[in-house]
Protein backbone atom coordinates (compact mmCIF):
# COMPACT_ATOMS: atom_id res chain seq x y z
CA UNK A 1 0.00 0.00 0.00
CA UNK A 2 1.19 3.50 -0.79
CA UNK A 3 0.79 5.97 2.04
CA UNK A 4 0.33 9.73 1.86
CA UNK A 5 0.27 12.41 4.52
CA UNK A 6 -2.86 14.42 5.18
CA UNK A 7 -2.91 17.54 7.34
CA UNK A 8 -6.32 18.88 8.24
CA UNK A 9 -7.93 21.46 10.50
CA UNK A 10 -11.56 22.51 10.21
CA UNK A 11 -12.15 24.01 6.77
CA UNK A 12 -8.44 23.77 5.85
CA UNK A 13 -6.94 20.49 4.59
CA UNK A 14 -4.02 19.35 2.46
CA UNK A 15 -2.92 16.11 0.84
CA UNK A 16 0.36 14.90 -0.67
CA UNK A 17 2.14 17.81 -2.40
CA UNK A 18 -0.70 20.33 -2.22
CA UNK A 19 0.59 22.19 0.86
CA UNK A 20 2.44 21.97 4.16
CA UNK A 21 1.12 20.44 7.41
CA UNK A 22 -0.52 22.85 9.85
CA UNK A 23 0.62 21.27 13.10
CA UNK A 24 1.93 17.93 14.29
CA UNK A 25 -1.30 17.26 16.20
CA UNK A 26 -3.29 17.53 12.95
CA UNK A 27 -1.42 14.79 11.08
CA UNK A 28 -3.29 11.74 9.84
CA UNK A 29 -1.84 8.93 7.73
CA UNK A 30 -4.08 7.45 5.05
CA UNK A 31 -3.51 4.54 2.68
CA UNK A 32 -3.93 4.98 -1.05
CA UNK A 33 -6.90 2.67 -1.59
CA UNK A 34 -7.58 3.28 -5.27
CA UNK A 35 -5.90 5.20 -8.09
CA UNK A 36 -7.79 5.00 -11.39
CA UNK A 37 -6.79 6.89 -14.53
CA UNK A 38 -9.38 4.93 -16.59
CA UNK A 39 -6.77 3.92 -19.16
CA UNK A 40 -7.72 0.27 -18.62
CA UNK A 41 -11.48 0.81 -18.52
CA UNK A 42 -14.00 1.24 -15.71
CA UNK A 43 -13.97 -2.15 -14.01
CA UNK A 44 -13.75 -0.53 -10.55
CA UNK A 45 -17.09 1.25 -11.01
CA UNK A 46 -20.80 0.43 -10.71
CA UNK A 47 -23.15 3.04 -12.25
CA UNK A 48 -26.88 3.39 -11.64
CA UNK A 49 -27.27 2.98 -15.42
CA UNK A 50 -24.32 1.41 -17.30
CA UNK A 51 -25.74 2.69 -20.60
CA UNK A 52 -25.17 6.30 -19.50
CA UNK A 53 -21.43 5.86 -18.91
CA UNK A 54 -18.49 4.92 -21.14
CA UNK A 55 -14.74 5.33 -21.52
CA UNK A 56 -13.92 7.90 -24.22
CA UNK A 57 -10.76 9.32 -25.74
CA UNK A 58 -9.92 12.95 -24.99
CA UNK A 59 -6.89 15.24 -25.41
CA UNK A 60 -5.80 14.14 -21.92
CA UNK A 61 -6.18 10.43 -22.69
CA UNK A 62 -9.04 8.11 -21.80
CA UNK A 63 -11.65 9.51 -19.39
CA UNK A 64 -14.80 8.17 -17.74
CA UNK A 65 -17.74 9.93 -19.37
CA UNK A 66 -21.29 10.17 -18.10
CA UNK A 67 -22.56 11.23 -21.52
CA UNK A 68 -26.33 10.92 -21.16
CA UNK A 69 -29.02 10.77 -18.51
CA UNK A 70 -29.36 7.57 -16.51
CA UNK A 71 -32.60 5.65 -16.66
CA UNK A 72 -32.76 5.50 -12.90
CA UNK A 73 -35.43 6.58 -10.44
CA UNK A 74 -34.16 7.19 -6.90
CA UNK A 75 -36.57 6.49 -4.04
CA UNK A 76 -36.35 10.13 -2.90
CA UNK A 77 -35.50 13.40 -4.66
CA UNK A 78 -31.75 13.07 -5.23
CA UNK A 79 -29.26 12.70 -8.12
CA UNK A 80 -30.01 10.37 -11.02
CA UNK A 81 -26.48 9.82 -12.30
CA UNK A 82 -24.24 7.93 -9.87
CA UNK A 83 -21.25 5.65 -10.38
CA UNK A 84 -19.86 4.12 -7.19
CA UNK A 85 -16.51 2.50 -6.51
CA UNK A 86 -17.25 -1.23 -6.27
CA UNK A 87 -16.67 -3.35 -3.18
CA UNK A 88 -15.05 -0.64 -1.08
CA UNK A 89 -16.45 1.24 1.91
CA UNK A 90 -14.42 3.81 3.86
CA UNK A 91 -14.59 5.78 7.08
CA UNK A 92 -12.10 8.68 7.00
CA UNK A 93 -10.93 9.56 3.51
CA UNK A 94 -9.52 12.09 1.09
CA UNK A 95 -10.80 11.87 -2.48
CA UNK A 96 -9.25 13.75 -5.39
CA UNK A 97 -10.44 13.76 -9.00
CA UNK A 98 -10.42 15.90 -12.12
CA UNK A 99 -13.84 16.87 -13.47
CA UNK A 100 -15.18 18.47 -16.65
CA UNK A 101 -18.77 19.62 -17.03
CA UNK A 102 -20.09 18.90 -20.54
CA UNK A 103 -23.62 20.29 -20.30
CA UNK A 104 -25.13 23.67 -21.16
CA UNK A 105 -24.44 26.79 -19.12
CA UNK A 106 -27.34 27.41 -16.71
CA UNK A 107 -27.72 28.18 -12.96
CA UNK A 108 -27.91 24.53 -11.80
CA UNK A 109 -25.16 23.25 -14.11
CA UNK A 110 -23.57 20.63 -11.89
CA UNK A 111 -21.40 17.66 -11.20
CA UNK A 112 -21.75 15.65 -7.99
CA UNK A 113 -19.60 13.49 -5.73
CA UNK A 114 -21.01 10.88 -3.36
CA UNK A 115 -19.81 9.45 -0.06
CA UNK A 116 -21.09 7.69 3.03
CA UNK A 117 -23.27 5.74 0.59
CA UNK A 118 -25.31 3.05 2.38
CA UNK A 119 -28.05 2.41 -0.16
CA UNK A 120 -30.16 4.48 -2.61
CA UNK A 121 -32.02 6.13 0.28
CA UNK A 122 -29.09 6.91 2.61
CA UNK A 123 -25.96 8.83 1.57
CA UNK A 124 -24.23 12.19 1.34
CA UNK A 125 -23.46 14.04 -1.85
CA UNK A 126 -21.76 17.25 -2.91
CA UNK A 127 -23.65 19.26 -5.52
CA UNK A 128 -21.18 21.51 -7.31
CA UNK A 129 -23.70 23.84 -8.94
CA UNK A 130 -22.95 26.98 -10.90
CA UNK A 131 -25.19 29.19 -8.75
CA UNK A 132 -25.85 28.51 -5.07
CA UNK A 133 -29.36 28.13 -3.68
CA UNK A 134 -30.83 25.67 -1.14
CA UNK A 135 -30.50 22.80 -3.65
CA UNK A 136 -27.44 23.88 -5.65
CA UNK A 137 -23.77 24.19 -4.71
CA UNK A 138 -24.34 22.50 -1.38
CA UNK A 139 -23.31 19.51 0.70
CA UNK A 140 -26.46 17.39 0.94
CA UNK A 141 -27.78 14.40 2.86
CA UNK A 142 -30.35 11.86 1.73
CA UNK A 143 -31.60 10.06 4.82
CA UNK A 144 -34.82 8.21 4.07
CA UNK A 145 -36.30 11.44 2.71
CA UNK A 146 -35.70 13.98 -0.09
CA UNK A 147 -32.26 15.59 0.04
CA UNK A 148 -31.57 18.52 2.35
CA UNK A 149 -28.52 20.74 2.63
CA UNK A 150 -26.14 20.47 5.57
CA UNK A 151 -23.64 23.08 4.37
CA UNK A 152 -22.22 25.35 7.09
CA UNK A 153 -20.08 27.58 4.87
CA UNK A 154 -20.09 27.88 1.10
CA UNK A 155 -19.57 30.01 -1.99
CA UNK A 156 -21.92 31.81 -4.42
CA UNK A 157 -21.37 29.04 -6.95
CA UNK A 158 -18.98 26.72 -8.78
CA UNK A 159 -17.33 28.41 -11.80
CA UNK A 160 -17.89 25.74 -14.42
CA UNK A 161 -16.56 26.33 -17.92
CA UNK A 162 -15.49 23.93 -20.68
CA UNK A 163 -12.19 23.08 -18.98
CA UNK A 164 -10.99 20.54 -16.43
CA UNK A 165 -11.02 21.27 -12.71
CA UNK A 166 -9.49 19.65 -9.64
CA UNK A 167 -11.90 18.56 -6.90
CA UNK A 168 -11.10 17.22 -3.43
CA UNK A 169 -13.19 15.99 -0.51
CA UNK A 170 -11.86 15.53 3.02
CA UNK A 171 -14.00 13.49 5.43
CA UNK A 172 -13.07 12.83 9.08
CA UNK A 173 -15.82 11.01 10.92
CA UNK A 174 -14.72 11.56 14.55
CA UNK A 175 -15.70 15.23 14.48
CA UNK A 176 -18.01 14.92 11.48
CA UNK A 177 -16.07 17.28 9.26
CA UNK A 178 -16.67 17.45 5.53
CA UNK A 179 -14.54 19.80 3.40
CA UNK A 180 -14.89 20.24 -0.35
CA UNK A 181 -12.25 21.96 -2.50
CA UNK A 182 -12.53 23.21 -6.07
CA UNK A 183 -9.27 24.15 -7.85
CA UNK A 184 -7.93 25.94 -4.75
CA UNK A 185 -6.56 23.07 -2.66
CA UNK A 186 -5.73 25.29 0.33
CA UNK A 187 -9.18 26.82 0.93
CA UNK A 188 -12.40 24.77 0.94
CA UNK A 189 -15.35 25.94 -1.14
CA UNK A 190 -17.90 24.09 1.03
CA UNK A 191 -17.81 22.86 4.63
CA UNK A 192 -20.21 20.87 6.78
CA UNK A 193 -20.30 18.92 10.04
CA UNK A 194 -22.41 15.77 10.25
CA UNK A 195 -22.04 12.33 11.87
CA UNK A 196 -25.07 10.54 10.45
CA UNK A 197 -23.09 8.19 8.19
CA UNK A 198 -19.63 7.27 9.43
CA UNK A 199 -18.83 4.76 6.67
CA UNK A 200 -19.90 4.02 3.12
CA UNK A 201 -19.04 3.92 -0.56
CA UNK A 202 -17.85 6.88 -2.61
CA UNK A 203 -18.72 7.85 -6.16
CA UNK A 204 -19.04 10.44 -8.92
CA UNK A 205 -21.79 11.67 -11.24
CA UNK A 206 -24.29 14.49 -11.60
CA UNK A 207 -27.81 15.39 -10.57
CA UNK A 208 -29.24 15.59 -14.09
CA UNK A 209 -26.36 16.86 -16.25
CA UNK A 210 -23.34 15.27 -17.96
CA UNK A 211 -19.59 15.31 -17.40
CA UNK A 212 -16.19 13.66 -17.72
CA UNK A 213 -13.91 12.34 -14.98
CA UNK A 214 -10.17 11.60 -14.83
CA UNK A 215 -7.32 10.87 -12.40
CA UNK A 216 -9.41 9.53 -9.52
CA UNK A 217 -7.58 8.85 -6.25
CA UNK A 218 -9.00 7.68 -2.92
CA UNK A 219 -6.92 7.76 0.26
CA UNK A 220 -8.49 6.59 3.47
CA UNK A 221 -9.37 3.94 5.99
CA UNK A 222 -11.31 0.86 4.90
CA UNK A 223 -14.51 0.37 6.87
CA UNK A 224 -14.52 -2.79 9.00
Amino acid sequence: MSRRLVASCFCVAWIASFAVPAAASDLVWFDLLLADDFQQGADHWKPTDPNAWKIVDSPRGKVYSQFQQSKYSPPYRSPYNISLVKDLAVTDFVLTVKAQSTCRDYPHQDLCLFFGYQDPAHFYYVHLGKRADPNSNQIMIVNGAPRIKITKTGTPGTPWDKGWHQVKIVRLVKDGRIEVFFDDMAKPALCAVDKTFTRGQVGIGSFDDTGNWADFKLYGVKAP
